[in-house]
């Protein structure tokens, strides 16, 4: 028997995440039975915290469910042959330290996974923001060589491949992010102009300043104020990524522009 730990949203949230939001609950598995349902235990190696839980919460969660969220699991025992002690799978289980599958919900990693290679980014790059990222940018900008992409919460899990990427596909990438050290990754992993928004004077200088002649591409993380600044300097048949309003999700008032 095998008692699990789950976060459960307690209250729903009104402005920034609180810890008084959450419970912690014991639950109590069963175990694993022959031709039943019951098939898979599986503790849970990594758990994700995205944007997006913050408004989905509210759409498709009642207080007292265990908080949304993927996981990179490790199967601890199993009684389906599909799934091997000791394998990994990604599944949408929440935020739990253990749970049982019948494995239908289950995406194994691949068995040739490189050992150098974190099973985290399973979670990131590898997994689902590094999907927003690729067909964001390649589908739905259509970024081409040589144009200048802009994108902003730069450093973040989406953004910071939206730049890796631009830039491999021979693009000039402006981003910006919320910190000096997050600025520095930036140059780091080879953005060509990065700066700090919360220290800039003037947003709509610092974009010019970035790009003089305004931008062929905007994927837009954050919406709201920054959103309403940077359309204004985009190039004639520009396109724009609205990926997220992460400058709204926690506002009771929502944003003018």
């Amino acid at each position: 028997m095998v008692i699990a730990k789950a976060w459960a949203l307690k209250k729903h949230f009104d402005g920034f995440p609180k810890t008084s939001d959450f419970d912690l609950k014991k639950i109590e598995l069963p175990n694993l039975k022959d031709g039943g349902e019951q098939k898979l235990l599986l503790e849970s190696v990594f758990l994700s915290v995205d944007p997006y839980m913050r408004p989905y919460s509210r759409r498709d969660m009642k207080e007292g469910d265990i908080m949304i969220g993927t996981q990179v699991a490790r199967v601890v025992e199993s009684k389906n042959p599909a799934f091997t002690v000791g394998a990994f799978v990604v599944a949408g289980r929440g935020w739990r330290t253990h749970f049982i599958s019948d494995g239908k919900d289950l995406q194994l990693l691949p068995s040739n996974w490189p050992e150098s290679l974190p099973k985290s980014l399973a979670l990131g790059t590898v997994g689902m923001p590094g999907l927003t990222a690729y067909f964001g940018l390649l589908e739905v900008c259509k970024m081409k060589p040589g144009e200048t992409v802009l994108v902003n919460a730069a450093a973040g899990a989406v953004g910071s491949v939206v730049g890796q990427l631009a830039k491999i596909g021979g693009c000039k990438v402006v981003g910006c992010a919320g910190s000096d050290d997050k600025v520095a990754y930036l140059k780091q992993i080879g953005f060509d102009e990065a700066f700090n928004y919360k220290t800039v004077k003037s947003l709509d200088e610092a974009l010019r300043k970035a790009s003089p002649d305004g931008y062929d591409c905007f994927f837009d993380n954050v919406g709201g104020e920054f959103a309403s600044v940077a359309i204004s300097q985009m190039k004639k048949y520009g396109r724009i990524a609205v990926c997220g309003a992460i400058s709204q999700y926690n506002d009771s008032v929502p944003q003018k522009g």
